[in-house]
């Protein structure tokens, strides 16, 4: 339904809608890459390493838990430390990494609706499930990186961020400690050895919720937002 308040100089029309259903075709690094490429002109390969990263996670839990990155934490603390706040495409033309991982990706990946945060994905952990001794695990982890200011900021930002000490489980891992870490500071202390906690940890440790499957309900941190009911109002100003 459609109602149109029209005066001289302005009108505004109200669009009454039903929610959409989550997108039921699965995405994929590719499409993120032409949704990028429709906005920004360029090739597909000048989009495809970033949407790969974000959903590079798919390796270590095979359903939409895996989107720890698709929040702004991830956004601001891996993924432009990794490429830059800006990369240029075959066109020449520069385009914002910020806006690329949010209005190409994260929010296609959730039908639109929102951008979870990383409060979101730490609140489905249930701590119970957790080694009994992941806190002095997690000590004993960071310690050997106290000696690096921006490192140990970096690995203490999910807590930082969801006040939840459950959420260091993040960075203190195989994965991250391994992987991500060397990226961000080469020069970073490691090197190849057994870590005791695993993204296994984490991602067993977290269940799935509606949110996660496309968008199909809405994350805690909505909670102010949410419409009343599934049937939504959107006022759409045009100029005559």
């Amino acid at each position: 339904m459609c109602t149109t308040i029209t005066s001289p100089n302005w009108r505004i029309k109200f669009i009454t809608f039903r929610a959409l259903p989550y997108p039921t075709l699965p995405m994929s690094p590719a499409k993120h890459a032409e949704i990028s490429q429709r906005r920004h002109g360029g090739q597909l390969d000048d989009y495809l390493p970033i949407h790969s990263f974000l959903d590079a996670t798919k390796e270590l839990c095979s359903d939409n838990r895996h989107r720890i990155l698709h929040t702004l934490w991830g956004i601001r603390r891996v993924v432009v430390p990794v490429f830059g706040n800006l990369i240029t495409n075959s066109e020449g033309k520069a385009i914002n990494v910020k806006d690329l991982c949010e209005k190409d990706h994260v929010l296609p990946d959730y039908h639109n609706r929102f951008i979870p945060t990383l409060g979101d994905f730490c609140a489905a952990i249930d701590e119970a499930k957790l080694p009994a001794d992941y806190r002095s695990t997690i000590d004993q982890l960071h310690v050997q990186y106290t000696d690096f200011p921006d490192i140990s900021e970096l690995l203490l930002s999910p807590l930082y961020a969801t006040g939840q000490m459950k959420s260091l489980l993040v960075t203190h891992n195989s994965w991250f400690l391994g992987q991500l870490l060397p990226r961000l500071y080469p020069d970073a202390p490691g090197g190849l050895r057994e870590c005791p906690l695993s993204p296994a940890h984490l991602f067993g440790a977290m269940s799935f919720r509606p949110w996660m499957d496309n968008g199909a309900g809405w994350p805690p941190s909505t909670a102010g937002l949410r419409p009343a009911s599934t049937t939504l109002q959107s006022p759409i100003s045009t100029n005559k």
